[in-house]
C-alpha cells in the first residue's frame, strides 16, 4: 500500500441526521467501520470534521447579523463537538483516538502541536483534528490541507456526497463531466470545486495529492488507498 499516513477531510453536513438531528449516530457507527480497516492494515488516520450540521458561521452572519469573526470562532466550536463525537464513536469501536484542538480547551482535548499529533499516530492512535486553524477567515478545507502538510501525510482525502471531482454539480446539471484525474492549476483555472483556493494552493506548493471520493458507498475510503478505480485524483503533475 502506497500511502502510510493520509488525512481525512469530513464535512459536518455528513454527519447530519435524516431527521434533522445535528449528528447522526448511524453515520458515526458507519464512519468507524469504513476507518477500522485502515488502522488494522497499520496506516495512520487523521481526521478533520467541519461543524456546518451545527453552525455555519457565514450563513450566521448573513441571517443574525453577527461579526464574521464572532460567526466563524462559533464555527470553530461546532467542530469541536463533532471532534469528540467522533472520539467517542470510533472509541466505542476499539480504535484509540486522541482530539487535538488548535484553541486551547484543554479539558476537552490536546492543544494542537505537530510534534504531538504525528507521535500519536505513530503510536496507532487516529487523531482528530477540531477548531480548523483556530483562525477566523479559514476554511475547514484549508485546515485539512494545512494540518495533512504538517503531519505529513501521503493523501489528503476529501469524503463528498458524490463520486469524485465534476466540471459541475452532477446533482444539478444532468450533463455534468467525472474527471478522473486533473492537476491543480487545471483546478484553479476551471474554478472546479475542489476545495477552496486557499487549500488547493497550499497542497500545491508542498505537492500533496488530494483524492475526491464518495463517502456514503461502502469501502470506498479503503478502495480510494488501494485502487484508481475509486474518486477523483488531484496531483502536482
Amino acid at each position: 500500500m502506497s500511502y502510510k499516513r493520509i488525512l481525512l477531510k469530513v464535512s459536518g453536513e455528513a454527519m447530519l441526521a435524516r431527521d434533522g438531528k445535528p449528528i447522526d449516530s448511524e453515520f458515526l457507527s458507519y464512519l468507524s467501520n469504513e476507518i477500522k480497516p485502515l488502522i488494522n492494515a497499520g496506516i495512520q488516520v487523521a481526521i478533520v470534521v467541519g461543524g456546518g450540521n451545527i453552525f455555519r458561521g457565514l450563513s450566521a452572519n448573513a441571517e443574525s447579523g453577527l461579526d464574521r469573526v464572532t460567526g466563524d470562532n462559533m464555527g470553530m466550536l461546532a467542530t469541536m463537538i463533532n471532534s469528540l463525537a467522533l472520539k467517542a464513536a470510533f472509541e466505542a469501536h476499539g480504535m484509540p483516538t486522541t482530539v487535538m484542538s488548535a484553541i486551547e480547551i484543554n479539558k476537552v482535548a490536546e492543544y494542537f502541536v505537530r510534534e504531538n499529533a504525528v507521535k500519536h499516530l505513530e503510536a496507532g492512535r487516529i487523531v482528530v483534528f477540531g477548531a480548523g486553524t483556530g483562525n477566523p477567515f479559514f476554511t475547514t478545507d484549508t485546515a485539512s490541507a494545512l494540518r495533512a502538510v504538517e503531519i505529513g501525510a501521503d493523501l489528503l482525502v476529501k469524503a463528498t456526497k458524490v463520486d469524485g471531482l465534476y466540471d459541475k454539480d452532477p446533482k444539478k446539471f444532468a450533463d455534468a463531466v467525472f474527471i478522473k484525474q486533473t492537476t491543480y492549476q487545471d483546478a484553479l483555472a476551471r474554478k472546479l470545486k475542489v476545495m477552496d483556493m486557499t487549500a488547493i494552493t497550499l497542497c500545491e506548493e508542498n505537492k500533496l495529492p488530494v483524492k475526491i471520493i464518495n463517502i456514503f458507498e461502502k469501502g470506498n475510503i479503503f478502495k480510494a488507498l488501494t485502487s484508481d478505480e475509486v474518486g477523483s485524483l488531484v496531483t502536482y503533475y
